[in-house]
């Protein structure tokens, strides 16, 4: 990329943040109202909604942010577990446990052998998705240990599960060596620049390549230039003013919209966690309180309705539950933050402190509880629906034809195959619920893809 065309412009956000630190209730009350024709908002939009402090004002955005996650998304909320492989790294971030002088953490690379054992605990608790994460260096082998982790995870089974798709988070790379993590058949290649603000970044990432702010930002544009169509990205909240960083965010968004005709298919808003051996992510140096996490991920569902937010098991469960309706699409569950963690927990191998401890039936089970879908489906990355394709059948609301029976086929396979006889009665009980309020033509596709998984088919979609 070009350095003297920055994708980040930091003058522009700040003078956005002051023209919008006045803001009255009608203006306030004007953009929720445009906000409902799931268009968008523009930055002094996010800045007006970044001021609210009224409690009146706050529960109409989170209202408004409900409205849209609902018309968007429905009740569908995917599941997915990340796998850790190594924690091995050659960076120095002070926020990270896996930073390369901390001498607390126990390094680790996993086998591919110690790879399949991990796939097959997670295979057996009922997970279909799985987020592929490494610290950023690798074992003797390379690129290629990655690579070959992938390959593995794929060819494991057990009874009858399986990972359907790997996602990965892994260090940025050339664009031939994304060529070849294309070729391996992942389906989102996900970063974070973790603050976009340049001089929090380099105060954050004392040495190693990371500390490279613009190696890092271009990550997103080569892994779409190889042939990536889905990438994700996001921002570690609490290092620098998280209004900041959503500005950041969406001109990010906008970069990679003007330059490929799409941004990204989904944005991550995790928050600064206690970690080993680091007393900057004990306290950190903008915390973000919860009523302005709520707030972020309200203005981020009403700002770009059309991209699917991550929220990780960073988070307690209540703050979980109660940013579900604000317009959190994806969340992880059954979570561990190190390698081999699903095997043997050991906490001083971690990236992160975990906030919900619960496994993935415990967390299906509130899901469905609380009126909402869990839906393990990955059908848009095998059948080429990603990227630009994807965005093409969102927008105008077709890809619920597609996402919703989906949804309710791999729900019902969990419950055939893996879930305790409180959490099949809990799915059972949303599935009839949510297929009743399905439009006739997606009611019926439901109920023949219920049907024919009830009978004993498995990997059903269309």
């Amino acid at each position: 990329m070009d350095s003297a065309m920055p994708i980040i412009d930091e003058t522009a956000i700040q003078a956005t943040l002051e023209a919008g630190r006045v803001s009255d209730s009608v203006r306030v009350r004007e953009i929720l109202a445009r906000a409902r024709d799931l268009a968008g908002l523009e930055p002094g939009d996010v800045s007006a909604l970044a001021g609210i402090s009224d409690p009146e004002l706050l529960g109409e955005l989170f209202d408004t942010a409900r409205w849209v996650k609902e018309r968007i998304y429905g009740r569908r909320l995917v599941l997915f577990a990340p796998l850790y492989i190594s924690n091995l790294c050659t960076n120095d971030c002070a926020y990270c446990a896996f930073r390369k002088r901390n001498k607390l953490v126990k390094r680790r690379a996993l086998t591919q052998e110690e790879i399949s054992q991990e796939v097959r605990f997670l295979v057996e608790q009922g997970h279909k998705r799985v987020l592929l994460v490494a610290g950023e260096a690798y074992p003797k082998e390379g690129f290629s240990y990655v690579l070959n982790s992938i390959e593995t995870i794929y060819a494991t089974h057990s009874g009858p599960g399986e990972i359907r798709r790997v996602n990965v988070n892994v260090a940025p790379m050339t664009v031939q060596e994304f060529r070849e993590l294309a070729a391996a058949g992942i389906g989102t290649y996900q970063v974070f620049q973790e603050t976009y603000h340049r001089e929090t970044y380099r105060s954050v990432h004392l040495s190693g390549p990371k500390r490279d702010y613009d190696w890092r930002i271009d990550a997103p544009d080569r892994a779409m230039e190889a042939g990536i169509n889905d990438v994700g990205i996001g921002v570690l909240f609490g290092m620098a003013d998280w209004r900041f960083e959503i500005l950041a965010l969406l001109q990010h968004i906008g970069h990679l919209e003007e330059r490929f005709g799409v941004g990204p298919h989904t944005i991550s808003v995790p928050r600064l966690e206690p970690a080993v051996g680091s007393d900057l992510a004990e306290h950190p140096p903008r915390p973000v309180c919860d009523v302005d996490f709520r707030k972020i991920v309200a203005i981020l569902r009403l700002t770009i309705p059309y991209t699917g937010i991550i929220m990780s098991t960073r988070e307690n469960p209540n703050i979980r539950r109660e940013t579900f309706a604000l317009g959190v699409s994806q969340i992880s569950a059954g979570s561990r933050t190190n390698p081999g963690g699903y095997e043997e927990d050991e906490k001083y191998a971690s990236q992160f402190s975990l906030g919900d401890h619960r496994t993935l039936d415990e967390v299906v089970r509130d899901v469905a509880d609380l009126g909402y879908l869990p839906s393990f489906c990955t059908a848009c990355y095998r059948l080429g629906r990603t990227g630009a394709d994807f965005m093409d059948l969102a927008r105008p609301g077709d890809i619920r034809r597609h996402c919703d029976p989906n949804g309710f086929a791999t729900f019902e396979e969990y419950l055939q195959d893996y879930a305790t006889p409180g959490t099949r009665e809990a799915g059972e009980r949303a599935i009839l619920d949510a297929v009743e309020r399905m439009p006739p033509d997606v009611r019926r596709t439901s109920e023949k893809m219920l049907s024919e998984v009830r009978d004993g088919q498995r990997d059903v979609f269309c």
